[in-house]
């Protein structure tokens, strides 16, 4: 399987949540639960909030973040595949999102590198 990249660099197929969604496994999402509870210090967070197939999914189960992702919104105002697409790229909303998840930056930096 091809690797999804949100809008924001994450990837989505490498995503726990997305996984045990995908596997129809709610055992697994409510352990993914469980632990985003801790680490997001979020007592809020339960097995529909994981539920997810990938935030460039127009329509379908969005995992609770993806519905209130401002960078989500942004990349599907623009139309574009995710921000290393946008002819803005690298904005201020994005850059502070990317200081707390080296990984994605370092993705969307690839794939900005080979569009140009």
């Amino acid at each position: 399987m091809d690797a999804i990249i949100g809008v924001c660099g994450l990837v989505c197929s490498e995503c726990p949540g997305y996984l045990a969604t995908q596997a129809n496994d709610e055992a697994a999402k409510e352990r993914v639960a469980a632990e985003w509870r801790v680490y997001h210090n979020n007592p809020n967070i339960n097995a529909v909030y994981v539920t997810c197939d990938g935030c460039l999914a127009s329509e379908g189960r969005l995992g609770g973040h993806c519905l209130e992702c401002n960078i989500r919104q942004c990349g599907y105002e623009k139309g574009v595949l995710n921000c290393a697409y946008c002819p803005d790229y690298s904005c201020e909303m994005l850059d502070k999102f990317l200081a707390f998840v080296p990984d994605a930056k370092t993705k969307l930096d690839e794939i900005h590198r080979l569009l140009r």
